[in-house]
């Protein structure tokens, strides 16, 4: 009552006093959570990082005059006698994929208060993502100890190769173990109905939100750095 009084009055004064007083009523243009607003940020400032280490891959590849390794060689597996390209990245992008879309289901049950199905989904969610860190760090170990790929060097072709590689996956393989850790807490926590007590699912969704930005990075390093 007392704010509808207090917006009331704002809006009668006349000329400037009046709008001194609709600017200093505490009003919100777009009504954001401070948890999503917060997260919003730190996205952006994570687009920012990972583009700056795109970019720089890009022009080190175009400018190199080495031989840079071909991707679909370097990342093959053998599947009984027969070399498969990219067959390991091809099933660990299927698995973030698939991640994104059960982390959206996750969200949804979310909305209703569904503790049980947001809790599963969320723990399959964490569970793709840390099947992904494995296959990852199985992918490096089969570079560092068979192929001698080093951040320094690479027997392969270009040096530059090693950094550009060990730089970006591992940042980005950083992320991926942070939120598994991330989905892991917040998935106790919607089982023990700590959510449930405070009125709102919103840190789902900011969960949520990160894991979606997680999968969206790696598209683009699929395309550019697997498949360029």
């Amino acid at each position: 009552m007392a704010a509808d009084a207090l917006t009331s009055t704002a809006t009668e004064l006349p000329g400037l006093e009046g709008v001194a007083a609709d600017f200093a009523s505490d009003k919100q243009a777009f009504p954001v959570p401070w948890g999503k607003l917060m997260m919003w940020i730190f996205l952006l400032s994570d687009t920012f990082i990972f583009s700056c280490f795109l970019t720089s891959y890009m022009n080190v590849r175009i400018s190199t005059t080495a031989k840079w390794p071909n991707p679909s060689e370097v990342f093959a597996l053998t599947v009984g006698h027969t070399s498969v390209p990219l067959l390991l990245i091809a099933i660990m992008t299927m698995v973030l994929i698939t991640s994104s879309g059960t982390m959206a289901l996750a969200v949804n049950y979310g909305y209703r208060r569904n503790r049980a199905n947001t809790t599963a989904l969320m723990l399959i969610t964490a569970g793709f993502g840390a099947t992904f860190v494995g296959m990852q760090a199985f992918e490096w170990t089969k570079l560092i100890v068979h192929e001698h790929v080093r951040p320094w060097g690479s027997p392969l072709g270009a040096d530059q190769f090693g950094a550009s590689f060990f730089m970006i996956t591992g940042f980005h393989g950083l992320h991926v173990s942070a939120g598994v850790v991330y989905l892991t807490v917040v998935a106790l926590r919607v089982w023990n109905g700590f959510y449930d007590r405070k009125g709102s699912y919103e840190t789902v969704e900011i969960a949520g939100l990160y894991w979606h930005f997680v999968d969206l990075v790696w598209v683009f390093i699929f395309a550019l750095f697997y498949l360029w």
